[in-house]
């Protein structure tokens, strides 16, 4: 399959369930089939629904490949069949799915990767709460945690993403009709997780992730296409910063217009010149300005460019910028003769692009004409010719009426060079000093409109003022060169400063240092490549690796346009070391650039590494939570297990001393007393040997059709609560369902033995069930103080009491092995909160067919 052509990808991404993915996607297959296509479906849930079912029939389905885990069968997607099948298109529902552990690939996403490497296009669904960099945003507003999540990474590459909308009123409604869930199931979903409030801000997520993703394919269309234009398809608010005190200004107007807006982008660019000419700023007022704009919601950027006004329009253009934001100039009139300034170059160069020229009180006149002196530009060379030119002659006019000393004019004469070497450098200092000789000896030194010099000490005066010259203007051309590197080092060190902080602030470091990378230096793409000749020392993490390969070489990372495949097709290539290599596309680069590219290189390579770390410490946790378990496991058998122990041998060890003799009243209370402590330590070590198994993959479960109301009485009676604690209301035509009746015995005592514990004085436990769907959910509900919201997950950890302070009421083991005995029969066990205070433990199971 080497040479055979990726196949497509398309999803239909959808904000909750039941707005229409799958029915969307069967329409289009049926469209397709009509056209001719071969279309055929690998996997699909119907959930019941009856008007999605319809649309299967007249489609092929392919066999689903038959699982069993734990006693169980499950039926899962065969991606084996569907590449032997070859079909054009394929149906798979589900992309966040987590297959049956023993599949080939632990999740649906990854068999789709199979298939799409074979060639095959796949169209699949998924909802806006399974991605991965969502996760906790959802669960933080509808409570509720997604087990079950894909990488964006792989919705993101997908060719064409498809937003499956409906308005949260319509959704409910749809519900309300029996559309979605059935009925026994509807009054819960749409009193928790299907509330408008949750609905709506679902539909937001949903909303902008795929603006964010048509925003990609925007800036990735206009790069290929070479379109340099602004296209107003987003505010986006580009603030220019100098520096100086009054960004502080400049930073909070650029809000307020972007705020102006919904959904509009905040950006702060500094641009750093390598001349020292209007760049650096006050490093203090620069990282100020960069947590100001960071604590608004925007984004702190930093070029390097020669030309202000172009740097900055570049910058504004390739953000695709709809505004501009600059502080106003406080340059004098004489100065704004001589040069038009940043402020109004750029609004005469700015196109399509709004330039806001924003007052402020703080000014940086004194400061930058200080700062000009550090460096001979084009412009001062430019000066420092003119005054040569129009200066010697002005003197040499001014100076014959006044008919001064040879000494006083050459020292007049010699002042005017000095100020052509401080201005211009040292060819036009050079300059003015041959002329100024040639002038001085024409017009001032005897004989006068000659050559020819009479006096020997005239002759000297004039060489020295020569020497002098010269001299004075190597040195100010040597201060220039100087003050140049030092500018150039300044901005290097600035830009390396300001990758540093973005690294240490949290973004994610390698797209963050490619994009930093890509955007510094002007550059159209910048791409990560590592070798795939020899073996890897480790895998590739799927989050930030692809799967393109070119002669040897893998694209770890990129940002930008089309990225190079390897080193020989860049126009600039870095090898990092003897694995890793860095290759950018655009323009090429100086010495100075290029050392500081290779700075930005090795980070490069030492973020990929601390990626790979960090798998490698996610693969490794497991093993420390199994080691940590088996420290807690001794520490419960060593303390937990001599209570009763001690109690049934105390009790024993009474009735069988002979010198005392014992009322009936009394042998039946010590004989109660052992009785009750080793049903006590029988039932510590069933849990402890249960829990142990699940730990290890070991626990036999054996699933089989199963009555509740059969069950419910066996666990009373092993639990014998005090009378009238626990009711319990079965309905009569409740179905069966499948589960070990052992073990979901287990379950119930254990439930029904923590709320027992914890249920107010006065009131009862009570256990119901109800047919939910396909499932049948059974309810333990308490009275009691109930458990705070963030800490229903923390409850089913092993060894957890919350709130105990004590070691006479178990090892905490009660929930944490409910919840793993009912998800090793395929069920569910979650807490809710009892309306009007206490808890409730909802455990569902599948309904027997």
């Amino acid at each position: 399959m080497g040479g055979t052509a990726r196949g497509r990808l398309r999803v239909y991404l959808g904000a909750a369930p039941g707005v229409g993915k799958t029915f969307a996607m069967l329409s289009e297959a049926r469209r397709g089939r009509e056209r001719g296509k071969d279309v055929v479906v690998g996997f699909v849930e119907t959930y019941g629904r009856a008007r999605t079912a319809r649309l299967l029939e007249g489609l092929e389905i392919l066999p689903r490949k038959t699982m069993a885990y734990r006693g169980a069968t499950f039926t899962e997607l065969d991606p084996d069949a569907v590449i032997a099948r070859a079909p054009t298109v394929a149906l798979i529902d589900e992309l966040a799915h987590t297959n049956v552990p023993g599949s080939r690939n632990p999740k649906r996403w990854q068999d789709v990767e199979e298939i799409l490497d074979a060639g095959i296009d796949v169209i699949s669904t998924v909802n806006i709460q399974h991605l991965e960099s969502l996760n906790d945003v959802v669960e933080q507003i509808t409570g509720v945690r997604q087990r079950e999540t894909v990488p964006d990474e792989v919705v993101r590459r997908a060719d064409q993403i498809e937003l499956v909308d409906m308005a949260p009123e319509a959704l409910r409604r749809r519900m309300a009709h029996g559309n979605v869930y059935a009925p026994e199931k509807l009054d819960a979903a749409l009193a928790n997780y299907f509330r408008v409030g949750n609905l709506t801000a679902l539909r937001e997520l949903a909303l902008l992730w795929v603006a964010g993703k048509v925003e990609e394919q925007l800036d990735r269309y206009r790069t290929e296409h070479s379109i340099h234009g602004t296209w107003e398809t987003r505010e986006r608010v580009v603030v220019a910063l100098t520096g100086g005190p009054e960004g502080d200004t400049l930073v909070r107007r650029a809000a307020r217009i972007a705020a102006r807006t919904k959904g509009a982008d905040l950006l702060a660019v500094h641009v750093t010149r390598a001349d020292g000419l209007a760049s650096g700023g006050d490093p203090a007022h620069l990282a100020r300005q960069r947590t100001l704009v960071e604590d608004l919601g925007g984004t702190y950027h930093q070029v390097i460019g020669d030309d202000v006004p172009r740097t900055l329009l570049e910058f504004a253009r390739g953000v695709n910028a709809t505004q501009l934001v600059l502080g106003a100039s406080k340059r004098g009139r004489l100065a704004q003769i001589v040069s038009r300034g940043v402020g109004v170059t750029t609004t005469a160069l700015s196109g399509t692009i709004d330039v806001h020229m924003v007052t402020h009180e703080a000014t940086r006149k004194v400061r930058d004409r200080a700062r000009s002196r550090a460096a001979l530009t084009r412009t001062r060379r430019a000066y420092g010719w003119g005054l040569t030119l129009v200066g010697m002659p002005l003197l040499t006019a001014a100076l014959r009426p006044l008919h001064l000393s040879l000494p006083s004019e050459i020292l007049l004469f010699l002042l005017l060079v000095v100020g052509v070497a401080l201005v211009g450098g040292m060819w036009p200092a050079l300059a003015a000093a041959v002329l100024g000789f040639g002038l001085l000896n024409w017009f001032f030194t005897p004989p006068l409109h000659t050559l020819t010099i009479a006096e020997p000490e005239n002759v000297l005066a004039l060489a020295i003022f020569v020497l002098v010259a010269v001299m004075v203007s190597t040195v100010v051309d040597l201060a220039a060169r100087r003050s140049r590197e030092a500018a150039r080092s300044r901005a290097d060190a600035e830009v390396l400063a300001t990758l540093a902080g973005h690294v240490l602030r949290g973004e994610a470091a390698l797209p963050s240092l490619l994009a930093r990378m890509r955007e510094t230096f002007g550059l159209t793409s910048v791409t990560l490549l590592e070798r795939t000749d020899n073996a890897q020392t480790g895998p590739i993490p799927e989050r930030i690796s692809h799967t393109r390969r070119d002669d040897g070489w893998r694209i770890v990372s990129t940002s930008g346009g089309p990225p190079a495949t390897s080193p020989g097709t860049a126009d600039i290539d870095i090898m990092i070391d003897d694995r890793l290599a860095l290759a950018a596309h655009g323009r090429l680069l100086d010495a100075s650039d290029r050392r500081v590219l290779e700075a930005f290189a090795a980070e490069a390579a030492v973020a990929l590494r601390q990626q790979r770390l960090r798998e490698a410490a996610e693969r490794a946790r497991p093993l420390a939570e199994a080691d940590k378990m088996r420290t807690a496991l001794l520490a419960a058998v060593s303390h937990d297990l001599r209570t009763p122990l001690a109690s049934a041998m105390a009790a024993i060890e009474s009735l069988r001393v002979s010198e005392i003799m014992w009322s009936e009243e009394d042998r039946a209370e010590l004989l109660a007393t052992a009785n009750e402590s080793l049903i006590k330590l029988n039932r510590l070590i069933s849990n402890l040997l249960d829990m142990s198994r699940l730990q290890a993959g070991a626990l036999g479960v054996t699933l089989q059709p199963v009555a509740i109301e059969d069950i419910l009485p066996r666990a009373l009676d092993d639990l014998a609560p005090a009378p009238g604690l626990i009711k319990s209301d079965i309905p009569a035509d409740l179905p069966e369902i499948l589960a070990d009746a052992a073990l979901l015995e287990r379950i119930l005592v254990n439930l029904m033995a923590n709320a027992a514990r914890y249920t107010s004085e006065g009131e009862h436990v009570l256990v119901t069930a109800s047919r939910l769907g396909e499932n049948v959910e059974i309810r333990i509900i308490d009275r009691g103080p109930g458990i705070p919201q963030e800490a229903h997950e923390r409850v089913f950890m092993p060894f957890q009491r919350l709130g105990d302070r004590d070691n006479h009421t178990g090892v905490g083991l009660g929930l944490a092995l409910s919840r793993g005995l009912t998800e090793a029969m395929g069920g569910t066990l979650v807490l809710e909160d009892t309306p009007g205070g206490g808890l409730t433990m909802a455990v569902s199971l599948r309904r027997a067919a």
